[in-house]
């Protein structure tokens, strides 16, 4: 069926959790506890290396803008399954439904960069002690916080453009909680071939290159940190590096585990499970990852909270 103007389309049915009404109130305070926790931890974060002379390196530059992603991606998912959950209707305007999509895409696609360029940051200061301070210069680290706000807004939009032009002549009942692009694509009724070739294209230019950035600058970690001497110097290092790891491995898993397969193979109920941890797991742990296993972020922490007796300990 040919493309037509899409004016007619109103609303859509987010139908995620709609068909076990018995469970709502329990996933509705567990939903809000995670999106308050996560909310709050972040900007938490946030306020620590802002308010601490120590913790404005490149490291914590790339950290403190994670954590506003953190908080900007939540608030793009979470606030309207809370409404629905709430008041039992599950509708989203057509607009609505294709700016959320949109944000939610453009920032994944900067958490994604981030952490790319934040493996990269940990190669240059473990790899390249002596170099550091030229490498990553303020300018630099602006311009590449710069360089990946502007690429993950250009390919989130081009993916909705294409979206605009779609036909929905089916049901327009979404079987999710948000406007992901794959359950949207499962409902079109034109022609979606081109999408999904740009789809797996841009997925290779905004996920493979990243994380094989991210593999490669830990190739080059590792192999460093098993050329140091001592054990307690490995371990530093490795501590260092272990909160980031630990932080990839979680999204990289559960997005490829999603977008990664053709539209036809798509599991409503593995995108579901899947979607929950990268969008209320994922956000709402970084806080809690970042700041348990750094030493430098738990004293500035208690210094921010007035606890300066225990930030000397």
């Amino acid at each position: 069926m040919g493309i037509r103007n899409q004016t007619t389309i109103s609303d859509f049915l987010l139908l995620g959790f709609s068909h076990t009404p018995e469970q709502q109130p329990l996933l509705f305070r567990l939903f809000l506890a995670m999106y308050l926790v996560t909310a709050l931890g972040n900007l938490l974060i946030i306020l620590t290396i802002a308010s601490d002379q120590h913790l404005h390196t490149p490291m914590y530059f790339f950290l403190a803008n994670l954590s506003l992603t953190e908080i900007c991606f939540t608030c793009t998912i979470v606030p309207k399954v809370l409404v629905n959950m709430h008041t039992q209707h599950y509708t989203i305007s057509y607009s609505g439904c294709l700016m959320q999509m949109y944000f939610f895409m453009a920032l994944t696609l900067l958490d994604d960069f981030l952490l790319a360029v934040m493996a990269y940051d940990r190669y240059v200061a473990i790899c390249l002690p002596l170099h550091y301070t030229m490498v990553m210069h303020p300018r630099r680290c602006l311009m590449l916080g710069a360089i990946s706000l502007l690429c993950s807004n250009l390919l989130a939009s081009s993916l909705t453009f294409l979206m605009t032009q779609f036909s929905f002549c089916a049901s327009h009942s979404i079987p999710h909680f948000f406007c992901d692009l794959l359950p949207l694509l499962k409902l079109a009724c034109s022609d979606t071939h081109i999408f999904e070739v740009m789809m797996f294209a841009e997925a290779a230019l905004s996920g493979v290159i990243p994380f094989t950035c991210v593999l490669v600058s830990y190739a080059h970690i590792m192999r460093t940190i098993l050329r140091i001497p001592s054990a307690g110097g490995k371990h530093k290092v490795f501590s260092t590096c272990g909160s980031h790891l630990s932080v990839v491995t979680l999204f990289y898993g559960t997005l490829f585990l999603v977008y990664f397969q053709p539209s036809s193979s798509y599991s409503a109920h593995t995108g579901m499970v899947a979607s929950v941890v990268y969008t209320m797991v994922t956000p709402m742990l970084n806080p809690f990852i970042y700041s348990l296993r750094n030493k430098d972020m738990q004293g500035a922490l208690w210094r921010l909270l007035g606890l300066r007796k225990y930030s000397t300990q």
